[in-house]
């Protein structure tokens, strides 16, 4: 959205890597033992299963639109003078931080309602990323909601649960997503979810109870951070024991996943980022280079077969 020509790069058709293989695009709306069933009435019969829906995500389909989705956000951004930031996780982290580096000369303002930013990662990492929120001017506010609706006016004057009121010219809604998991209760599957509609899986990611169903990502019960380059490590996994078993391997030989340490880089805008390992938190531009230039495009776009620096036609 800050940048909209890096899209170019980040969104990739599953048809390009996926050689191989069929894309279907169509919502999966039930699941039985033997096969899945979606939304325009088509029929997929499986051996093997993996479901990873993840979080519920509200975006456009194809390609195209996505582009020119981030397009227009990003001419709503340069027009407004003031801009806010709902929700003071990851992503309105990144994004508020990207917006005041590139364009300095914008009210930026995080309202979250807790009681410190990017809750998830530990205390040192939270300090470190309001200090330097407050470095660029941009202004943070803890444990109040926004009513959204105190807006709709076409006022631009939004009102917080503390009674505070912001003008804001737009605003972004940067709030966690539920999970995923609404539509398997009505399958097969519905007794393998947890309180928290996570899917139960064992030590080889396989849902529970199931010789040849597996879950990985953000849908399943696993104790950890919830990240992208996790769900990779389930997939690998998942991907191994598959193949065993398809083969015919004996299943005492089936790879385990084991949760690591947890280790979280927030990207502060160009340079910058925050950065929890197991031992210590740093903050600045040398924890920057992991992450902040490229965000992991080019080592994805590579690690699937694609030329890391190739602007999709």
């Amino acid at each position: 959205m800050v940048e909209p020509a890096f899209a170019e790069r980040s969104v990739i058709n599953h048809k390009k890597y996926l050689q191989n293989g069929r894309v279907v695009t169509s919502p999966a709306v039930n699941i039985t033992d033997t096969d899945v069933l979606t939304a325009d009435g088509l029929v997929f019969g499986y051996d093997y299963l993996v479901i990873a829906t993840g979080h519920n995500d509200v975006l456009p389909k194809t390609r195209q639109e996505k582009l020119s989705q981030y397009q227009t956000e990003h001419e709503k951004i340069k027009s407004s003078e003031s801009i806010l930031i709902v929700g003071g996780g990851p992503s309105g982290v990144e994004l508020a931080a990207e917006i005041a580096v590139d364009f300095p000369e914008k009210k930026v303002t995080i309202v979250h309602n807790g009681p410190r930013l990017l809750e998830f990662v530990g205390q040192k990492a939270a300090d470190k990323a309001l200090d330097w929120m407050k470095s660029k001017r941009v202004e943070v506010i803890l444990n109040q909601r926004v009513d959204l609706s105190s807006a709709s006016d076409g006022s631009k004057t939004y009102r917080t649960s503390g009674g505070e009121t912001i003008h804001a010219d737009c605003h972004f809604l940067c709030t966690g997503k539920p999970l995923s998991s609404e539509w398997l209760k009505g399958t097969v599957l519905k007794d393998n979810l947890d309180g928290k509609g996570r899917l139960m899986v064992d030590e080889y990611l396989r849902v529970k109870g199931r010789k040849n169903v597996f879950a990985i990502g953000d849908i399943t019960d696993v104790p950890e951070m919830k990240q992208g380059y996790i769900a990779e490590k389930h997939a690998s996994v998942a991907t191994k024991n598959i193949k065993l078993l398809m083969s015919g391997g004996n299943e005492k030989k089936m790879s385990t996943y084991k949760p690591g340490p947890d280790i979280a880089i927030i990207s502060l805008g160009r340079k910058d980022s925050v950065a929890q390992f197991p031992f210590m938190t740093v903050s600045g531009c040398i924890p920057g280079l992991i992450k902040s230039k490229d965000l992991f495009v080019g080592k994805t776009r590579k690690a699937r077969g694609l030329d890391p620096n190739l602007v999709e036609p």
